[in-house]
């Protein structure tokens, strides 16, 4: 679908429309309403906030909408969403990529219970191997965020939630299937009381899978995956957690395919030291594993750990707080590529201070990293908000960010091609820097809200690849970029009623040849409404984006497209519920993505899957 000249304006006041309403309803009635819509969030700054307080541009997904929703892979959380783009190589476990604010795939960090995942080599997070029923709750940053992360968080930041054990005792099973043959099984339990709690839940799932090319065969996918989490209150007022999460199969592709594991597993004590001082301790580990069997190439493996140790410190002085902390980061690489280097050790300060004066919050934070790969960074950001009224609240935020070089890009080795070219890694290379200001404005009222972003983001030192006379490929700091974009989002909950609305503007540019940024859409819109009435829900969510290129050059445009998706649940008995989604109803065909031959990558046409759950105590 492409977008018309009139397209971005009807989008922009059919998402406007409500916010007005908003203001105006909240106005006429001469008296504020508390807020409902502003729930509390633990990514956006060190420590729980409210969306409102944490002072950045920030979309929540609940454990009740994703239930509502019932996604079928963890990309589609993220589709649509304000300044997301998602790029895929087709459906069902297939490489994705995942585009904050125009920046590249491997600027957006990625987090799971806290801990960061990716893979070292390549730069980019496995988001396709992440089973969605395993996840409860998710949290979309946007904005800078190295100064509290370190690197790659330039774009923003994007944490997945697994399963939270309760007091008392419940268990969960369910079992669905649908097109392509698909299938899943899915079942957990959480149990205990007083002071130690856990849970336990574990999912398989296959499918024959859909053509990813046009004209081609079915590739499928299979995955098992389980999470475990264990939780103690301690005496003093402390806690100490343990949590594991493990996705392993299969994947295909045009040509192959690929053995995946992915874990994660993180220890967390957090103790009170006074009154004014809390210390939290967390280690963690990281794993991204992937065996490829391709029928043109050598097999290869690509093996990435990353190991965290991360302690903070959090001081409270009435109304102020200031928290500080170090991290030390130790990635290694393993597998069938002979790189120059195999690790890396990541030393790190930091440090964030939230002052309060009334309707005034003031936010800053500073890091300092020191790489043995690329040298020393330091990333800072402040932000300022102000609360006009109870309902509304402005903010204005400046912050910096880098993306680190990846182990492929600075010590891939030497590899001479047939036709007579070669690439190899840049040992030389400087990660690359950004500098961020937004101004926002927001309003939050008890069944209403709607949220205004404008942001500017420069990068300098774009890492791009450099070919020379001898046709020599290797990666260097060449390029600059600077994107430009607005973010309006909306939504409400009345009567049974649940509707969110957004839409983004965004104009990514190479500084020095002035196209568009490569894969970047310029306008996306999300539009889902959601009845509950007694036992029955319905809903659908209808998502559009404009064209984009997938070439430096813009020579190759892929077109917009529009989607819209229907589901439907039913509360049929005590304990017991059934689901039925159909994705893409109107069958359209379209991709996010070209293949090096020209021929594009397709999403899967019309999906409808129906499943069957029963909760029990």
């Amino acid at each position: 679908m492409g977008v018309t000249k009139a397209g971005p304006a009807l989008l922009c006041s059919f998402t406007v429309l409500p916010l007005v309403s908003a203001i105006a309803h909240a106005n006429e009635s001469g008296e504020l309403m508390v807020a409902e819509l502003d729930p509390i969030v633990v990514t956006a700054t060190l420590g729980p906030r409210t969306v409102g307080e944490s002072l950045s541009s920030v979309t929540v997904v609940s454990e009740e909408e994703l239930a509502q929703r019932s996604p079928t892979e963890f990309s589609e959380v993220l589709r649509g969403q304000p300044g997301i783009n998602v790029i895929s190589n087709g459906s069902f476990g297939k490489n994705t990529s995942v585009y904050t604010r125009g920046t590249g795939s491997e600027s957006t960090l990625f987090m799971i219970d806290g801990v960061r995942l990716r893979s070292a080599t390549s730069g980019s997070a496995p988001w396709q191997f992440l089973p969605v029923d395993l996840v409860e709750r998710v949290e979309i940053v946007r904005g800078p965020k190295s100064s509290l992360y370190g690197a790659d968080a330039v774009g923003g930041v994007v944490q997945a939630f697994t399963v939270e054990p309760t007091r008392g005792n419940r268990g969960w099973v369910e079992l669905g299937g649908g097109s392509f043959d698909t299938g899943k099984g899915l079942a957990g339990v959480s149990f205990g009381d007083g002071s130690t709690r856990a849970s336990l839940s574990g999912l398989h799932q296959e499918s024959d899978g859909t053509a990813i090319v046009e004209e081609g065969e079915d590739r499928g996918y299979r995955n098992s995956a389980g999470v475990a989490r264990v939780v103690h209150d301690l005496d003093n007022g402390g806690q100490a957690s343990a949590v594991v999460m493990q996705s392993e199969g299969n994947t295909e592709f045009e040509g192959g395919n690929t053995d995946f594991m992915i874990r994660t597993l993180g220890l967390r004590l957090e103790t009170p030291i006074s009154d004014q001082w809390r210390s939290s301790v967390l280690f963690s580990e990281a794993r991204d594993e992937q065996e490829t069997f391709n029928d043109s190439y050598d097999d290869s493996v690509f093996d990435t750990r990353t190991l965290t140790g991360r302690w903070e410190n959090t001081f409270t002085m009435d109304v102020h707080e200031l928290v500080v902390g170090t991290e030390l980061v130790h990635d290694e690489v393993s597998g069938t590529t002979d790189f120059d280097e195999t690790s890396r050790f990541n030393t790190a300060l930091f440090s964030q201070l939230r002052l309060n004066f009334g309707p005034t919050d003031l936010q800053f934070s500073l890091r300092a990293d020191d790489n043995e790969a690329y040298g020393k960074r330091e990333t800072g950001g402040v932000a300022l908000g102000h609360a006009v009224d109870r309902a509304h609240r402005l903010r204005l935020s400046y912050g910096t960010a880098f993306r680190a070089p990846t182990f492929n890009e600075l010590y891939y080795p030497l590899e001479v091609y047939n036709w007579g070219g070669s690439y190899s890694g840049n040992p030389d290379l400087a990660p690359e820097e950004s500098d961020t200001v937004e101004l926002g404005f927001s309003g939050r009222y008890q069944h209403w809200f709607w949220d205004i972003a404008l942001y500017q983001l420069d990068v300098e030192n774009l890492i791009a690849l450099d070919t020379d006379a001898t046709g020599r490929m290797a990666p260097a700091n060449v390029d600059n970029a600077r994107i430009r974009g607005l973010e309006l989002a909306s939504g409400f909950e009345r009567d049974g009623w649940n509707g969110q609305a957004s839409v983004a503007f965004s104009d990514p540019r190479d500084r020095q040849t002035d196209n568009r940024l490569r894969r970047r859409s310029a306008q996306t819109f999300r539009l889902a409404l959601d009845k509950q009435i007694q036992a029955w829900s319905l809903g659908g969510t209808f998502i559009a984006e404009g064209y984009r290129y997938d070439d430096a050059a813009n020579d190759n445009r892929l077109p917009g497209y529009g989607t819209l998706d229907l589901r439907a649940g039913w509360q049929f008995a005590p304990g017991w519920s059934s689901r039925l989604t159909v994705a893409n109803v109107f069958d359209k065909e379209y991709a996010t993505a070209e293949r090096s031959d020209g021929s594009r990558y397709v999403a899967a046409g019309r999906t409808a899957m129906l499943s069957v759950r029963y909760d029990f105590q």
